[in-house]
Order: C-alpha cells, then sequence, then structure tokens
C-alpha cells in the first residue's frame, strides 16, 4: 500500500481526492491537513463522506508529517505551494502539485502572472502533469505540476490538429465556461447564489492567469510560438468545463478526416471520448468522472474549425487527474481507482 497526505485537505479538490482515493485499492491516506478544521473528522466538515471515510483533519507542518507518507498531494493556493513542496522533495518523497507553482517553465512569465517564486530551482524537474502528452516522463517524475482545469479541456482538443499542423496558429480563440466549484469553497460575493444563479457572466477577460499555462504546452505541441485569445466565463452549475476552441484551418479538410484524425490520436487514450459524427459534448455527461468529451466541426463556410470539449473540473480538471498521476508515478495501471461512471442526470 503507497501511504498518500492530502495537505489542504478541505477545500473542494481536498475532499475530492479523499472521495476517490478512498477506493482506491491500493492507497491508505495516512495524512489530511486543514488548519481551520483540525481535530475533526473530514466526514464532519463533507457529511457526504459519512461511512466512507474516518479521515481526522490535522494542522501539522510538513517537518513532522514526512515520516508518515510516500506520495503528497499539495492541494493548497497558489504561493503556499512553492514554501511546502521543497520541503517533501527534499526528504524524498513524490509530490503531486495541484496548484500552479511549477506549471509554467520560466520563472519570468511565472513571475508576471503570479507573484515572485522562490523555488525556481525546481522548475527544470517538474514535469507537466497532463498523461495524454506526458505519460512517459510523469512515470519518471518526483515533482508533477497537474494542469489547470481550463487549460487541460483546451490542450487535450487542440492536440491532434497542432501536431499535425492543420491550423493557422494566429487564429486560436478560446471560449471557455466553469461550473462554480471552481472558485473554491471560501465565501466569495461572486459566487452567491444570488449572484451566479439565472446570470452567465465572462470574467478576467485578456487576463486569466491559466493564459500563459495554455500558450505553453499548444506552443510544444505545434512546434513553435502560440499566442491565443481566451474568454473564461462562469456558468450557473456545479461542475464542468465547456471550451468552445475556433481557429483557421491551415488546408482544407473535410468533417470526415478531422474525425478519423481525432479517432486515432486518441484510439488508446482510456479517458478522452471522442464524439461520434454529428453529436457534440455536454457537461453533463462527465460529471463526477475523469473523462475529457471532445467534438468537432468543420465549417466549410468560413474555413475554420470549431473544437468542442468538456471535463468535470474537479476531477479531470483537478483531483482525477493527480490520482492518474499518481498512479503513473507509482507504476500501477493508470486507470486504477478511477472508473468512476459518470453521474447522469
Amino acid at each position: 500500500m503507497i501511504r498518500v497526505g492530502i495537505i489542504g485537505a478541505s477545500g473542494y479538490t481536498g475532499v475530492e481526492l479523499i472521495r476517490l482515493l478512498s477506493r482506491h485499492p491500493k492507497v491508505e491516506i495516512a495524512v489530511a491537513t486543514s488548519r481551520q478544521h483540525a481535530g475533526k473528522m473530514v466526514s464532519e466538515v463533507y457529511p457526504s463522506l459519512t461511512g466512507v471515510s474516518g479521515v481526522v483533519c490535522e494542522d501539522v507542518v510538513p517537518e513532522n508529517l514526512v515520516d508518515r507518507v510516500d506520495v503528497v498531494f499539495t492541494a493548497v493556493p497558489h504561493q503556499t505551494a512553492m514554501g511546502i513542496v521543497p520541503r517533501f522533495l527534499e526528504a524524498g518523497k513524490k509530490v503531486i502539485d495541484l496548484s500552479a507553482d511549477f506549471r509554467i517553465d520560466d520563472p519570468a512569465v511565472y513571475e508576471e502572472w503570479y507573484q515572485p517564486h522562490t523555488a525556481t530551482k525546481y522548475f527544470e524537474e517538474a514535469v507537466y502533469g497532463l498523461p495524454e502528452i506526458n505519460r512517459q516522463k510523469i512515470s519518471k517524475a518526483r515533482l508533477v505540476a497537474n494542469p489547470g482545469c481550463y487549460p487541460t479541456s483546451i490542450i487535450l482538443g487542440m492536440a491532434p490538429l497542432l501536431q499535425e499542423g492543420l491550423v493557422d496558429v494566429s487564429t486560436i480563440i478560446a471560449d471557455s465556461k466553469s461550473g462554480t466549484s471552481g472558485a473554491g469553497r471560501s465565501a466569495q460575493v461572486g459566487t452567491l447564489f444570488c449572484e451566479v444563479t439565472d446570470g452567465f457572466r465572462a470574467y478576467k477577460v485578456g487576463e486569466h492567469r491559466h493564459t500563459p499555462e495554455i500558450e505553453q504546452e499548444l506552443t510544444k505541441l505545434a512546434g513553435q510560438d502560440i499566442t491565443i485569445s481566451f474568454t473564461p466565463h462562469l456558468l450557473p452549475i456545479t461542475r464542468g468545463i465547456f471550451s468552445t476552441i475556433y481557429c483557421s484551418l491551415a488546408k482544407k479538410c473535410t468533417q470526415k478526416e478531422i474525425d478519423l484524425l481525432y479517432d486515432d490520436y486518441y484510439a488508446d487514450e482510456h479517458f478522452v471520448r471522442v464524439c461520434k459524427p454529428g453529436t457534440v459534448p455536454t457537461t453533463q455527461n462527465v460529471r463526477g468522472s475523469n473523462f475529457c468529451d471532445i467534438g468537432t466541426k468543420v465549417d466549410l463556410r468560413t474555413g475554420r474549425i470549431v473544437v468542442l470539449s468538456v471535463i468535470d473540473n474537479l476531477v479531470k480538471g483537478a483531483a482525477g487527474q493527480a490520482i492518474q498521476n499518481m498512479n503513473l508515478v507509482c507504476g500501477f495501471e493508470e486507470n486504477l481507482g478511477l472508473e468512476i461512471v459518470p453521474l447522469f442526470p
């Protein structure tokens, strides 16, 4: 059994890790930390876990728990992670970091979009944790930077087109929508029920912090620099991300050719499901699961292609993908503990 620690267990991502890991056959949740709820069973904080998990939240510093864990999930905010991840690495532990602190390759770019970084020496060894793209590197890593939710949906949606050089990379526009759980559990006026329900709005237009992460990974896939227009929106739903990506084709392609491209590219990927011709993905069909569903539409009239990509932001966009990465790092079957049927309706 692998002993895991969850740092920041009382947030939405942390509790999702507990929900999924509690049914993982090769994992023991040895430590779950929460300053706010120290001393409480996690099922007191989240009654949905009653009878599922008996884990008690602890307020403990990294130095006092390194001997109790083999793998650590850091489900903490940006800037907080950079202060604790090095302590686990120096103790010989493997870390799956769910913050943005180790996703960006260039320290200057990170500091431009976030804040000063205190652990840049780990940038070079951190592996971007998108298994469908970096599986081999992840399996050898000791520090995995779990991708953001918006980037996951966009990168998986665009990967086949970029690797085949089929689009004009100067024309990429990503229009993405997220459920409110993406904002976390802390009370904020902008995510109160009355502020969100019956409404639909854009936010952080032209300045969302996931932008450099998306551009970095798309650039690697395309083999040339990419700058995109990215606009996130807030949906009045709990879970889900729906990314609609528009770009001009670099050469004429039929819908059948694109369908075959995506089918072939993701043929061996369990967690990416390509929609049948003539159908489009919906957030309801991935809710609670680690799947990413992708559909495409070639618009012959405009010479563009529209890519539609959906995930559950808390699972494939966070905790589920982190467990997928843990499985690779530990040499387990990649799907272990993640065979969850989506919740519908």
